[in-house]
């Protein structure tokens, strides 16, 4: 089994080029997997049950692992049961049609519509930090982007020409995610009304700049979008990924298809998207609780 997960890790460097973060968490996750398997004598794929999956998942819990903990480790391995079933290296998946359990409990917070509309128009007027925050709130809920990949973008990434901008996301992959008009339109005003009085003439290549005239760091941009959400009146304990959460779900409940969603994200794995069609599951139900007569 650590031979095959040997063969794993390499595809996923190699092939998928998942950042080394990323591959360290899912290869801490594996070796612990196969020790529990090795504690059970499975040496070999095609004796693994779907009830072996299971009980493993009841394993992480009582050892203490948060529930995202717990989610990710079931996405690891399944897709390692994948990868050996596409490569002809088991006969079946028995993680295949196991939907973790606690992944509901630890779904990604998302704005309402309502309230998405509220934090967007929270930065009023015509300052150049104004126009900024604006401009930002904007294209991060238009793209989805990482906030990492929001406060990276160079003035060459913006393509307005073409309603696009290009990102360098993990693993290095390059990506051009189309922004809707009123992002591009907010994002065209503060590049040649707000920006210029921020840049100070320094000639600094980064799209969002500080009052200093250098690029906004990743902790700059947490500490505004606190801000702007209690200026919304927005109770929820708001963060940067929100946004993309929300991105990703409103888009899903209208109707986009799940592999767009992927490709606009950047996941390299499908599995990693489908939470949202979790959320999605999970918001239908509270509401058919909350407002069907027999809920």
């Amino acid at each position: 089994m650590e031979e095959l997960l040997d063969h794993f890790m390499n595809f996923l460097a190699v092939e998928r080029g998942l950042s080394s973060n990323t591959l360290e968490a899912y290869g801490r996750d594996l070796a612990r997997y196969l020790d529990f398997l090795e504690g059970r004598r499975l040496n070999d794929p095609d004796k693994i049950g779907a009830q072996d999956v299971m009980d493993y998942l009841e394993h992480l819990q009582a050892l203490g692992l948060a529930p995202r903990s717990r989610t990710r480790a079931l996405v690891a391995l399944r897709m390692f049961h994948k990868f050996l079933l596409a490569e002809q290296l088991a006969q079946f998946n028995p993680a295949a049609r196991i939907e973790s359990m606690k992944m509901m409990q630890s779904l990604p917070t998302v704005l309402a519509p309502k309230e998405v509309e509220r934090l967007l128009e929270a930065p009023r007027g015509y300052h150049p930090v104004t126009l900024r925050d604006r401009a930002m709130l904007e294209l991060l809920y238009a793209t989805g982007l990482r906030v990492s990949e929001l406060v990276g973008l160079r003035l060459g990434d913006v393509q307005a020409q073409i309603g696009c901008v290009r990102t360098i996301g993990k693993g290095r992959k390059e990506r051009l995610v189309p922004v809707g008009e009123n992002a591009l339109s907010e994002l065209e005003s503060y590049l040649h009304n707000g920006r210029p009085a921020l840049e100070k003439g320094r000639g600094s290549s980064v799209v969002f700049l500080n009052r200093s005239g250098q690029g906004l760091t990743r902790q700059g941009f947490w500490k505004m979008i606190k801000r702007r959400a209690l200026e919304a009146g927005i109770r929820t304990d708001i963060t940067p990924h929100t946004l993309r959460h929300s991105f990703a779900t409103h888009l899903l409940e209208n109707g986009a298809d799940l592999r767009a969603v992927q490709a606009m994200l950047g996941h390299a794995d499908i599995s990693t998207t489908q939470i949202y069609t979790h959320v999605t599951r999970e918001r239908l139900r509270r509401l058919h609780e909350q407002f069907h007569p027999r809920g």
